[in-house]
């Protein structure tokens, strides 16, 4: 039996899409920039702040990335205030956390969103001290799909790879996990499809949060 599952945060744990766009588009608004959908941002996201900047500004045709100084700082100033836009988990999501819970399961967020942004996200849907282990971005710890942020959550946890399932909904989410040597699952309610997780060769794919107990 697996002792332990970890979390990507957005699109797998929380549906933070409106949050992401909310303030993506303001930051691109205030530099005479286009806004764009929910669903571009959805294929922004994955690979951190930053990335989802240089994304953005490409598709508004700003290819040297000329405004991107401007617009990361304002991103980033209006994100630390309004991160938690619209957030909320995913149906679903709170049973099965009480299941592994119940289950003496030990559970992990690992994100490439920055430390600070995902504490306050986790803790404010699901309180604090709720999870065993955050992981957001920090100064010295490579982002996904690097395997660093897992031999942290392994290391705090004193476990061992074998002992956990990984789980995310995106290709950063299944290459960061094979990196680490974990069971990978895939989940479709995210921002990405089947084929993105069978291409980035997820162990297993589930539609709903409950499916995951028949892997443990």
């Amino acid at each position: 039996m697996k002792k332990a599952v970890i979390f990507d945060l957005d699109g797998t744990l929380a549906n933070t899409i409106e949050s992401l766009t909310y303030c993506g588009n303001r930051a691109l608004q205030k530099f005479g920039l286009p806004s764009f959908t929910q669903e571009d941002y959805k294929y922004f996201v994955g690979d951190g702040s930053a990335v989802l900047v240089r994304r953005a500004l490409t598709k508004a045709g700003d290819a040297e990335l000329t405004h991107y100084d401007e617009v990361y700082e304002e991103y980033c100033r209006l994100f630390a205030k309004d991160c938690m836009y619209q957030v909320r988990p995913y149906d679903g999501i709170i049973p099965l956390l009480e299941e592994l819970k119940k289950k003496g399961i030990r559970i992990a967020v690992l994100s490439n969103k920055p430390h600070e942004n995902s504490v306050s996200v986790v803790e404010t849907l699901f309180g604090k001290d709720y999870f065993d282990c955050i992981q957001g971005q920090k100064a010295g710890i490579p982002k996904k799909p690097d395997p660093a942020g897992v031999f942290k959550i392994e290391e705090y946890l004193g476990l061992a790879p074998e002992d956990f399932l990984y789980v995310g909904d995106t290709s950063v989410d299944m290459r960061t996990g094979k990196n680490a040597g974990l069971f990978t699952v895939g989940v479709l309610w995210g921002f990405r499809d089947r084929k993105e997780l069978e291409d980035n060769h997820a162990d297993v794919i589930i539609e709903k949060p409950a499916e995951l107990l028949e892997f443990l």
